[in-house]
């Protein structure tokens, strides 16, 4: 299930993501006029993702933990690499790339895989779950919060949001307490509050979430735009290819506001079809993480499968209007490198989690559990022999 699904949005993203950017890449002299700019990059990304995927399939878990040091500590050399003139690399406003010849990747995405694999074998290897905010920051907060930190940096609020949803779905995984849990959201409420303030551009996605079509013109412009192209699709949508808020209305149309071209063009079917898949990704994942008995895998694929699911949610509600706008593409759909190849390996170690034989066994059928269940025999006490001639 878990590999189907994610081969069907993977294919599926690939022709939408040429939908949407083809009129745009063909009208901008510096895609050099090409519809297919965009597609060709994204086949060449999926191609090395799908191998990497591959690939992490026969990673056994050993490794992935002697890994987990590394590939973290590799990604915030990554992060404290973007701020490096000549090396980092901006757009719009923001320094989130590397340059490595005529290839750019995203290290924030990387991170994500780091923290994850650090996070779950910190967590695996404790006795008990932590019970105190001390016990949670001491390592654990103090390295999520350097990460997030070189994230905020960037700036990339997005990013941070997806890191702290997978560490606080390890942290149920993992069995903390609903009070430590409650205060830890508090705290991360109180913190989102602060660098929401801090930022301009941020509060102005907040008043434009609260009030979008009193803002249509201004900060809430791309999600106005979005309901209306969702809205155009109707039932069936206006057909592949047909849609018209991707030329000249919708920014992003192929990265962060995919889905609104997906609910034009194909409508409220091919809309719901996209839900479905995310769903039927989320029950795989976690029924994998529940039948897993090493906690150092049960961990990584509930955080891996919140990592993944989560995002989709929130672009989800953003494109529709539901949650504010955070930039956070859709996974497997969006156009964008880096995250195909992190998600993709994300999915390996899934299915690699999935074919270990230490699952949980069914539980055996007991008169006690179940009335229909068969009543054991009494063995039979052996024979009383008598000596011969008595």
């Amino acid at each position: 299930m878990l590999l189907i699904v994610t081969m069907c949005l993977v294919v599926f993203g690939q022709l939408m993501v040429y939908s949407a950017s083809s009129a745009y890449a063909m009208t901008n002299p510096m895609f050099n006029f090409d519809s297919l700019y965009f597609i060709k990059s994204g086949v060449l990304y999926t191609a090395a993702g799908v191998g990497l995927m591959i690939a992490m399939i026969f990673v056994p878990a050993g490794w992935l933990k002697k890994l987990a040091p590394i590939v973290f500590i590799g990604s915030l050399i990554g992060l404290a690499a973007v701020r490096i003139p000549g090396i980092g690399v901006a757009a719009n406003g923001a320094s989130r790339w590397l340059a490595l010849g005529p290839f750019t990747i995203q290290p924030s995405e990387f991170a994500k895989l780091g923290t994850l694999l650090v996070v779950a074998l910190i967590l695996a290897n404790r006795r008990k779950p932590p019970e105190t905010m001390k016990e949670l920051l001491m390592p654990l907060g103090l390295l999520v919060g350097l990460v997030c930190a070189l994230i905020m940096v960037q700036p990339d609020l997005g990013t941070t949001l997806a890191v702290v949803i997978m560490v606080f779905a390890l942290l149920v995984a993992v069995g903390v307490r609903e009070k430590l849990l409650l205060q830890l959201l508090a705290l991360g409420l109180a913190v989102g509050s602060v660098l929401i303030y801090a930022a301009p551009y941020r509060r102005d996605r907040i008043f434009a979430f609260v009030d979008p079509w009193g803002q249509s013109a201004d900060g809430a412009y791309q999600v106005v735009q979005s309901m209306i192209a969702i809205g155009s699709g109707g039932i069936f949508g206006v057909g592949l290819g047909g849609s018209v808020q991707k030329v000249n209305f919708l920014p992003e149309a192929h990265t962060d506001m995919i889905f609104a071209v997906i609910g034009e063009e194909l409508g409220l079917i091919g809309a719901l079809i996209v839900v479905g898949m995310f769903a039927a990704f989320a029950w795989a994942g976690y029924t994998i993480a529940m039948r897993t008995v090493d906690p150092f895998q049960r961990l990584l694929a509930a955080g891996a499968t919140a990592l993944i699911v989560g995002q989709a949610i929130v672009n989800l509600g953003a494109v529709m209007g539901i949650l504010p706008l955070t930039g956070i593409p859709l996974p497997l759909i969006s156009y964008g490198s880096s995250s195909r190849l992190v998600i993709l390996a994300l999915v390996g170690i899934l299915i690699a989690i999935s074919r270990e034989p230490q699952l949980v066994p069914r539980p055996k059928r007991t008169a006690a559990s179940d009335p229909d269940a068969p009543t054991p025999k009494k063995p039979r006490s052996p024979r009383k022999r008598h000596p011969v001639g008595a």
